[in-house]
């Protein structure tokens, strides 16, 4: 007994399971993501700080410094880099692999909560992070332009419609704004003028701070009924900062529009993006891990036309960069080689046997192998990139010598007399007893009972194609067995 008999004893039942086999893997080959690389998952997070008007000598002293003290007695942390600039600061916190991505997170928000402390007091918000994958770049980009309207508005619409609704989207984990133009209202002073009137640059900004507030002004109450008083002292337009009362000089109020203007732009004027030599602002996209990366920018180009219709009419968007073109063709370009490479070899096999079903055997058994192979990768995690078709393409030589050795050794026994059956029962005996070049069959004369045969040791038989000596010990040699070895009558 052994495991191919009861697969060739019932033929309907292995007909049954070969097409249950194929079927969940066909459902598996849909659900496995596609990616170009495997992915390698490394716990990493990013933590951003941000103080308007720092240089970056400041933010690595007072806003860097205080949290990599803290983030250094993190367990499990491997390393840590950081990166200051004008008015912003991140770290990037990698962790072993061995390590939960959210218990370090709990332990990096614990740290910035222990360096609140130590941070400058002025800072809008405190630091924030994120969970990111360094290993993955951007699948998609898009970029947002318009002759007529200015590129603050331009990232009011990105930022505020378009990120909001691709990041809900499946398989997005992070839209990220390049080029970003957030709008703000920026002063202009003459320091000549200043000088003049004995005014500084910070009673300038004090100004500025307590003149534009959004704060609540608190509850009249009457007798019978109470008001909420909802004015805004913000402003919001230039001319409003034109006429903000900087200081009093000689008992008349020095307006700014006396020492300078106020003009609109962007938020940070060193910051810009550019798609096709135009001002631009640009969403990247970035994948979630183990997310199928060919439908997720299907998704998001099947939704960017119902998204447009949000959007002003003088706003173009182009997708500027899609790597999964690179990716589509990659992976087509492997499978289109896996299925030539099948029926090559398939069409080899039939070129040599010349056998119909010798040749039906392995163009079944090579396709219900990848099949369920893809159904174990499911199960395993695995993703079908570049490396994994390369290696099914490897496997399928693998899986028709094989075959092939298995169909010659079954047909040789067959042409001797024997049955499928007892030819692949055969078959495996030889391969048991001696895997090369001699056959340790059962020797016996056919006068011989089945118990005498069984009892009866095993004796090697010599074929003239595996030994190049004499042929004529080929006919001198006969079936033999340990109490009936004798020449045979052509030898006499």
């Amino acid at each position: 007994m052994n495991i191919s008999e009861g697969f060739i004893r019932r033929p309907i039942a292995t007909a049954m399971l070969t097409v249950g086999v194929a079927l969940l893997g066909l459902v598996a080959f849909r659900q496995l993501p596609i990616s170009a690389l495997p992915t390698v998952d490394s716990p990493t997070i990013l933590v951003t700080a941000q103080l308007p008007g720092a240089d970056p000598q400041t933010m690595g002293s007072s806003v860097a410094t205080p949290l990599e003290r803290q983030f250094g007695q993190i367990t499990g942390l491997t390393q840590m880099t950081s990166s200051s600039g004008l008015g912003n600061t991140q770290i990037t916190l990698q962790f072993a692999l061995n390590r939960s991505i959210d218990a370090a997170a709990q332990d990096v928000q614990t740290a910035i909560n222990a360096a609140a402390g130590q941070l400058p007091k002025t800072m809008p918000s405190p630091p924030t992070y994120r969970k990111v994958n360094p290993a993955d770049v951007p699948v998609l980009l898009i970029a947002l332009t318009s002759d007529t309207i200015p590129l603050t508005k331009v990232n009011d619409y990105a930022d505020s419609i378009l990120a909001q609704k691709l990041s809900q989207m499946p398989g997005v984990a992070l839209v990220t704004i390049g080029g970003e133009q957030k709008p703000a209202i920026r002063v202009q002073v003459n320091p000549a003028k200043l000088a003049a009137a004995g005014i500084d640059l910070e009673q300038v900004r004090m100004a500025l701070a307590n003149a534009t507030v959004d704060q609540p002004k608190g509850v009249l109450y009457g007798r019978q009924q109470s008001y909420t008083l909802a004015t805004n002292d913000q402003l919001l337009r230039t001319q409003e900062y034109d006429d903000l009362i900087v200081a009093y000089r000689n008992g008349a109020p020095l307006r700014l529009r006396d020492v300078g203007r106020a003009i609109p732009g962007a938020e940070d004027i060193t910051l810009r993006g550019w798609y096709n030599e135009k001002p631009a602002i640009v969403l990247a996209i970035q994948r979630q891990p183990g997310a199928n990366v060919i439908d997720t920018v299907d998704r998001i180009k099947a939704a960017l036309p119902q998204l447009l219709e949000t959007l002003p009419s003088d706003i173009k968007v182009t997708i500027a960069s899609d790597r999964t073109q690179t990716i589509r063709a990659s992976v087509n370009d492997v499978k289109f080689t896996l299925v030539l490479t099948i029926f090559l070899v398939v069409g080899v096999i039939f070129l040599f046997l010349r056998e119909f079903w010798a040749t039906v055997i392995p163009a079944i058994s090579v396709p219900i192998s990848l099949i369920a192979t893809f159904g174990a990768m499911y199960l395993f995690d695995y993703s079908l990139d570049n490396l994994s078709l390369m290696g099914l393409s490897i496997a399928v030589g693998f899986v028709v010598d094989d075959a092939i050795v298995m169909i010659e050794n079954v047909q040789r026994h067959i042409e001797e007399g024997l049955s499928p059956l007892d030819a692949a029962q055969r078959r495996r005996r030889d391969w048991i007893y001696h895997p090369l070049d001699f056959d340790f069959a059962d020797r016996s004369v056919h006068s011989a009972s089945a118990d005498e045969r069984r009892h009866r040791p095993h004796v090697p038989r010599i074929r003239s194609h595996r030994l190049r000596g004499d042929r004529r010990l080929d006919a001198g040699i006969t079936y033999t067995d340990a109490d009936d070895v004798c020449p045979s009558a052509s030898a006499i």
